[in-house]
Parts: C-alpha cells; sequence; structure tokens
C-alpha cells in the first residue's frame, strides 16, 4: 500500500499514463474533470468507459483488459463504486501476468473496498487507498 506523501509526490513524478475506470464523457461529472486536469498537467489519461468512443481526444476503451497491451500503463485510477475496485485490481493482476507491467491502482474517495486491498497485496499489485489523484497532484506540485 502506499500512502507515505514522498511516495505518492514520486509516482505522480515517474507516471505519464494513467487508465482512468469510470471516466465519464459528461464534462459536469468529477471523473470527467479529472481526465481534463490530468491531461493538461501532461498525463496521458486513457478513458475507460463502454458508453463512450472518445473523451478529450482519446480513444475509450469499454473496459481495462481491452486497453492494448503495448501503451504502458503507470496508474489506474479507479472512478467507479467501491463493489468494482476488486475487479481492476484482477484486471491489473491479470495485465501484469500477460505484460510484465505492474501498474499502480488508485481508488480515488470511498472507492477501496477492502477485498481489493486484499487482492492487491497478495497480488503484489502497488495500491493507493480513497485519495483523490487531482488533490494530491495539487499537493505536490502546485505553487
Amino acid at each position: 500500500m502506499i500512502s507515505d506523501n514522498k511516495d505518492i509526490r514520486a509516482l505522480l513524478e515517474k507516471a505519464k499514463t494513467i487508465a482512468m475506470i469510470g471516466c465519464s464523457p459528461n464534462e459536469f461529472r468529477t471523473s470527467n474533470y479529472a481526465a481534463k486536469y490530468l491531461s493538461e498537467k501532461g498525463y496521458r489519461v486513457i478513458p475507460i468507459n463502454p458508453e463512450a468512443d472518445e473523451i478529450y481526444g482519446e480513444k475509450a476503451y469499454d473496459s481495462f483488459v481491452e486497453v492494448p497491451e503495448d501503451i504502458e500503463i503507470d496508474i489506474v485510477n479507479v472512478f467507479r463504486n467501491s463493489k468494482y475496485a476488486a475487479d481492476a485490481v484482477r484486471d491489473a493482476r491479470d495485465r501484469k501476468e500477460k505484460t510484465g507491467q505492474n501498474p499502480v491502482v488508485w481508488t480515488q474517495l470511498d472507492v477501496s473496498s477492502p477485498e481489493s486491498e486484499k487482492v492487491a497485496t497478495e497480488n503484489e499489485i502497488p495500491y493507493v487507498r480513497n485519495r483523490c489523484i487531482m488533490v494530491e497532484w495539487d499537493r505536490n506540485f502546485k505553487s
């Protein structure tokens, strides 16, 4: 589990590509705003939403497992109900097994679950619990 502020900062400095599960095409939803915000900060944001074709110029995928394996994912940002968090971790585990990539699973506020944390720990998947990625970016980099 990644919880130390220094580790959060290092993660955000190193990351280049974020897969955002639950990224909404609706500009009034927080996940949409977060995608735009992170894009403006220089990250490539891959939207995961079966209801969208494209968000902010990036192709949207129906599920995380559909993201092509040649796209290196650094963070899987989960913007869905906590009952889906463990599935997101399992998808990250499956990607790790196929590609060797081991992206950090980052759960937004109130999205983590005991099951998702357990799956992450058992599979040695880096995990950030219940933190807003925009707030963490601001706290670490905004001057």
